[in-house]
């Protein structure tokens, strides 16, 4: 479902968007309405990156290797 909205925007800046809308074979409107998409997807593709990443720090992250030593033989008391 679609909604308009109101924005107020200096008019020299309309004036050139309409110019580069219309090499685009657009409109400000549909300009405007993809910009504040790709915003919004960006936003959500972020979070859940920072989620994924969260977790997986919460989980923790096995480098491999095996401990073969005692701390004993490190370490002389």
């Amino acid at each position: 479902m679609k909604q308009n909205i109101t924005l107020s925007i200096e008019k020299d800046i309309i004036k050139k968007g309409k110019v580069v809308a219309a090499r685009r074979d657009t409109s400000i409107s549909k300009m405007l309405a993809d910009l504040l998409k790709g915003m919004v997807e960006n936003d959500e593709r972020y979070e859940a990156a920072k989620r994924s990443a969260l977790q997986q720090l919460k989980k923790g992250i096995r480098l491999g290797g095996n401990i073969t030593w005692k701390r004993e033989d490190l370490y002389e008391r």
